[in-house]
């Protein structure tokens, strides 16, 4: 019996957060929900999960900081981070730029591709389609 993998979606958002955590759930994955930086940061602690999904302009903790502090950490610095944001795709060039953080594993400008999406998370998951 293969175990269900975690998500952990990180929005301010609260319908890209209940339109994501159906959709993944609808996929047979395990959801977990923030609606800031901070909270996304203590459940990813305190979870584990296997991916996690991060908008970047969130209110009392930016997605930012929440990459920084994610990608710092022993406990959840292997963990894969998708990007999922409204920002202009300038945004991408910019986090490359920075010496901080390193680029997220993913990104994607809302409204966001599924499709691309899921074939992105299967993707560093090694979870297979066929």
């Amino acid at each position: 019996m293969k175990s269900i993998k975690k998500i952990l979606i990180i929005d301010d958002e609260e319908d890209i957060l209940l339109y994501l955590a159906a959709f993944f759930k609808d996929k047979k994955f395990g959801v977990i929900t923030a609606s800031n930086g901070k909270e996304g940061f203590e459940k990813a602690l305190a979870e584990h999960p296997d991916i996690i999904t991060l908008d970047i302009s969130m209110p009392e903790e930016s997605g930012i900081k929440a990459l920084r502090e994610l990608q710092n950490n022993p406990s959840t610095k292997n963990t894969p981070v998708i990007i999922i944001t409204g920002v202009a795709s300038d945004f991408k060039r910019f986090l490359a730029d920075r010496r901080q953080v390193h680029i997220p594993e993913g990104y994607f400008e809302k409204p966001i591709d599924r499709d691309l999406l899921l074939e992105k998370v299967n993707e560093l998951l090694n979870i297979s389609t066929v």
